[in-house]
């Protein structure tokens, strides 16, 4: 794995996962992205579980590199390389057992307030935990907090 990718996360391929072609369903990356990025947010926020979730997904895209097979486990790497104001963007890569990249993947996320349904700032504790797992990170737009990396937005 590229040592880029601060939280990595091995994660099954299941039986279930297989469709006629021999190989995962084309959905099931999704779901192994929403592994890695759920291991990195609960590291970001101190939370795990529903409560650590104050963001929403608004875009995803996925390139299919190589077949996933089964039975294997996949190691998926995920990074945050862009944070706006509202928004960070993520990157993901995973990995077969011998090490092919079979997957590679990029999102964008919204912080959300779901007790007002609004958007809002990402805060600054996400901002100082992003910018300390992945100080290579751009920070544009209105930055969340200065190029120094503290403070409160």
């Amino acid at each position: 794995m590229d040592a880029s990718f601060h939280i990595v996360v091995d994660v099954p391929v299941r039986f279930k996962d297989i469709d006629v072609g021999g190989h995962a369903h084309h959905s099931y990356a999704l779901v192994y992205f929403e592994e890695a990025r759920a291991a990195y947010w609960e590291r970001v926020s101190g939370q795990r579980g529903l409560d650590g979730v104050d963001y929403i997904l608004a875009e995803l895209s996925v390139r299919y590199r190589a077949r996933v097979l089964w039975p294997q486990t996949l190691e998926v790497g995920v990074r945050v390389v862009r944070l706006t104001r509202k928004t960070f963007e993520m990157e993901y890569e995973a990995r077969a057992e011998d090490g092919t990249v079979a997957l590679t993947g990029r999102s964008t996320q919204i912080m959300f307030d779901y007790a007002s349904g609004r958007t809002m700032p990402v805060p600054g504790d996400r901002v100082r935990a992003i910018l300390e797992l992945d100080p290579e990170c751009t920070v544009s737009g209105s930055s969340p907090a200065p190029a120094s990396h503290g403070g409160d937005p």
